[in-house]
């Protein structure tokens, strides 16, 4: 069964809360950043990306990011930007986004629990991801990446987080600059606080990692590095019910076809697909339906029967691109470390898989019909992982609301 519990979130007055919440630090690249955090002293982006106080050019990875980053989070503190909460407290986040709404629970998940698989993975990790990430909170002393959990609806729960937004106000509520609405509500209250602890002990048998496999093992790695550090034994998530969950489709962009002509690789292609030519922009409307860009021309593909298998990771749209057409006909036999490929998250829209294509950095693109959350937890229970960057979720948590100090 899932072990959470609350915690003492160092947090910002609510005055400053849109200033200091800021996008999650692997959404941007070193330059956005510098944009976005650009005449706001406050923006927590100052803490995740602080090369952006750095001289261009420095090397991201540094410690000399990572000591800028924690000068950075002391000076918040120092200005009382940033407070710590006076007692353990969980916490309720509400996102809204084109009018739909998400509500999880802000709490610390064991590092145990992860080890033990109770909260279950469905990604490989890279090591490069995960030492940044263990400098940085090493460091900061801090963890300021949220990750998102989910886990299948427990009626209880849903129950009391409902009731607490309804009898009580959000310390903070606001709308981000991309039309996000960011409201949080403080638990506070010792018999609730208990309650919540005790429903996920006893109805809660796992939680799945969505969002955050990085720093997730990051977390891990440094707990053990701290055996004797409590507060390092958790880790800062944010459990999600399944129900309020949708899950982006995640796209493919390729450099070139391997010395294919577009008309072989067309001709390659009917061994294991339907092929038909699409006036507009192909978004596909169900499984085993992709969508392919080539030389200004969209199409839809379809999987014949017979080409895929039907377990749980055969079946998935991303196994079915990465086995028939990406290592059968393109030569990319491992996605996580090839450079002629790279991933468009769903967020960015088709336009974005066309531009790519048309300026000349890319040579074909792909578009692919969402994993669906059943499909991450049949994945999960199962020990297998999926390829890389098959799920995109949005709206993403804001950075700097709420962080937890080790």
């Amino acid at each position: 069964m899932a072990s959470i519990k609350p915690f003492n979130a160092l947090r910002p007055h609510p005055e400053s809360a849109a200033q200091v919440a800021s996008r999650p630090y692997d959404v941007l690249n070193s330059e956005e950043a510098r944009t976005e955090a650009g005449g706001n002293p406050f923006s927590f982006l100052h803490v995740t990306k602080s090369e952006i106080d750095l001289p261009a050019g420095v090397d991201i990875h540094s410690q000399e990011v990572y000591d800028k980053a924690k000068e950075n989070l002391q000076e918040l503190i120092g200005k009382g930007i940033l407070f710590k909460e006076d007692k353990p407290c969980y916490y309720i986040y509400q996102l809204v986004m084109n009018g739909r709404s998400q509500t999880g629970l802000v709490c610390l998940s064991s590092v145990k629990d992860y080890h033990d698989n109770v909260i279950k993975k469905h990604e490989f990790t890279r090591p490069e991801k995960e030492k940044d990430r263990i400098d940085h909170m090493r460091t900061i002393k801090a963890q300021t990446g949220n990750v998102f959990l989910a886990y299948r609806d427990v009626m209880e729960v849903n129950a009391l987080v409902n009731g607490w937004k309804m009898s009580n106000k959000p310390v903070y509520d606001f709308t981000a600059t991309d039309g996000i609405q960011h409201s949080i509500w403080i638990v506070d209250r010792d018999i609730v606080v208990n309650s919540i602890t005790q429903l996920f002990a006893t109805h809660v048998p796992a939680t799945y990692i969505a969002d955050g496999h990085h720093r997730a093992a990051s977390a891990a790695k440094v707990s053990a590095a701290l055996p004797d550090n409590e507060e390092a034994k958790y880790f800062l998530t944010t459990i999600f019910p399944a129900s309020q969950l949708a899950i982006l489709d995640y796209n493919r962009v390729v450099k070139d076809l391997d010395d294919l002509s577009p008309a072989k690789l067309l001709g390659n292609l009917q061994d294991d697909f339907y092929i038909t030519l699409s006036p507009e922009p192909v978004k596909p409307t169900q499984l085993h339906e992709f969508g392919m860009y080539l030389e200004g021309q969209w199409y839809i593909l379809t999987s014949r029967k017979g080409t895929y298998t039907e377990d749980p990771i055969g079946v998935l749209d991303v196994t079915i691109l990465s086995n028939n057409i990406l290592d059968k006909l393109l030569d990319i036999e491992d996605q996580r470390t090839d450079k002629r490929i790279d991933f468009v998250g769903g967020i960015r829209g088709l336009e974005e898989l066309e531009k790519r294509v048309n300026s000349g950095e890319m040579k074909v693109a792909f578009s692919l019909y969402p994993v669906t959350i059943e499909q991450l937890f049949d994945i999960a229970d199962s020990g297998n992982v999926m390829p890389p960057k098959s799920t995109w979720f949005e709206p993403k948590l804001r950075d700097g609301l709420l962080t937890h100090l080790i």
